[in-house]
């Protein structure tokens, strides 16, 4: 492996310049790689020269180890980024620490002794038992080990009584049917002296065994509004359903009916990133996560996700007002042109009243820092507000929709062209307006929550 200098490092993590040269650029360059030139420059940013230069190994105590996991976590950074944070020269040691804690606790991360463990003729002849020394002047890490093995111990317990409740109960159904068999050739009371089975055991296990399932009619309920919505609904608005047509439906029984039935809502994936460096002009962030609107086209948020079919990419730009959710417009193409955004801004126009000046919040994508993106909305008398640089909650409204669609529909079919695709999008967005309901909107679709609130 090639060794660097520190001067050399340092000219490298200079000549790194967001939106003019790259890492790849400076990598090219220079003949090093692209995480190397990455790696340099997130050291340099954060400890100046001194993050550049040899250092000798360090050995991290398990508070450290995890101090570094919560910030990495807390912040959502990748490992190459938390190492720079914390000057952690090896940054593979992070991915370590992660699946270590992930696996088995703080135990893991502590750190264990060099070399062999002392022979028995080492130790002191007399040494005291553990119940005699204080936990005062025992190490916390000492005392971590304790409570991870104690809680353990709890949890092996409760799962051994669980499982034993639940074969008692299984071995009474069991016995109640032997008795109700043999019944009529021998005296019941003779029975349930020979099974061990109380009266009174027995009579509520027959009565269980006639009355059948009590949730029959609710399940039959559940799976007809599943199906009819492919899937896409979890139990509370499945409840919600259930309920508005006359069903006794509370959440929580019908979350344990669903599980019983191995019905559950699906998993969500995401996304496409627009941004490509300081291109154009940013907007402040004016919404400043405030996603609730007291009125129609008062708050609009827009973004830009991609989608892939047949080998090629599909790209949706719609823009949904924070008022019920709506999608108010959206546009799609092949490419993530600039007439991906202005075709939307177009056709929502339509939408505004003479009066309506809505807020439009977008990320800090290439398309909305555009002189002439940012031109149709002034002409308009339009306020542009933009989400901090690399911050996704700042639009989570958009980021929520598009989880949404992705796990409703478009993980769950198969397409064979674009044009398919394009029809299916249009399709899922004029449901999601029209029938799909959120428990936030009173169990109402965008569309029936709009249209109550301006009658």
């Amino acid at each position: 492996m090639t060794k660097h200098t520190t001067a050399f490092k340092l000219k490298i993590a200079k000549q790194y310049v967001p939106g003019l040269m790259g890492y790849k650029e400076v990598g090219r360059v220079n003949n090093v790689s692209y995480g190397q030139v990455r790696r340099w420059v997130l050291f340099h940013r954060y400890h100046g020269k001194a993050g550049l230069e040899p250092r000798k190994s360090v050995q991290y105590s398990a508070d450290e180890k995890l101090e570094v996991l919560r910030y990495m976590w807390a912040n959502k950074l990748s490992y190459v980024e938390t190492a720079a944070r914390f000057n952690i020269r090896a940054q593979g040691y992070v991915g370590v620490w992660e699946r270590d804690f992930r696996d088995g606790g703080i135990v893991p991360l502590i750190r264990k002794p060099r070399g062999r463990p002392k022979r028995m003729a080492d130790l002191p002849k007399q040494v005291a038992p553990a119940s005699v020394h204080s936990d005062a002047t025992r190490s916390r890490e000492e005392l971590l080990v304790e409570l991870n093995q104690l809680r353990m111990e709890v949890a092996v317990l409760k799962k051994r009584r669980a499982l034993a409740q639940a074969a008692e109960q299984a071995a009474a159904m069991q016995k109640a049917h032997i008795v109700h068999e043999l019944r009529l050739q021998f005296p019941i009371a003779q029975l349930l002296a020979l099974t061990g089975l109380k009266r009174s055991t027995f009579y509520y296990q027959k009565k269980v065994a006639q009355d059948g399932d009590k949730h029959a009619h609710l399940k039959q309920g559940i799976e007809t509004t599943y199906q009819a919505h492919k899937g896409r609904m979890g139990y509370r608005r499945i409840a919600d359903v259930l309920r508005k047509a006359g069903h006794r439906a509370c959440a929580n029984t019908v979350q344990r009916c669903m599980q019983a039935m191995k019905l559950t809502s699906l998993v969500r994936i995401k996304k496409y990133k627009s941004y490509k460096g300081e291109v154009g002009k940013t907007a402040p962030n004016i919404l400043l996560r405030d996603f609730n609107a007291e009125g129609v086209n008062q708050k609009w948020a827009t973004d830009v996700t991609e989608m892939k079919v047949a080998g090629q990419k599909v790209y949706l730009s719609p823009v949904m007002d924070l008022f019920n959710g709506e999608i108010v417009a959206y546009e799609m193409d092949t490419r993530p042109v600039l007439g991906l955004v202005t075709g939307m801004l177009k056709k929502a126009f339509r939408k505004l009243r003479a009066d309506d000046k809505p807020i439009v919040h977008s990320d800090q994508g290439w398309q909305y820092r555009m002189p002439a993106y940012q031109h149709m909305l002034a002409q308009k008398g339009i306020v542009q507000s933009m989400s901090r640089k690399g911050n996704c909650l700042d639009n989570a409204a958009m980021e929520s929709f598009f989880a949404v669609l992705k796990t409703e529909y478009y993980h769950l079919n198969k397409f064979s062209s674009v044009d398919e695709l394009k029809k299916g999008l249009a399709e899922y967005i004029d449901y999601y307006n029209h029938c799909r309901i959120k428990m936030k909107l009173n169990g109402l679709s965008p569309v029936q929550y709009r249209t109550q609130h301006s009658l």
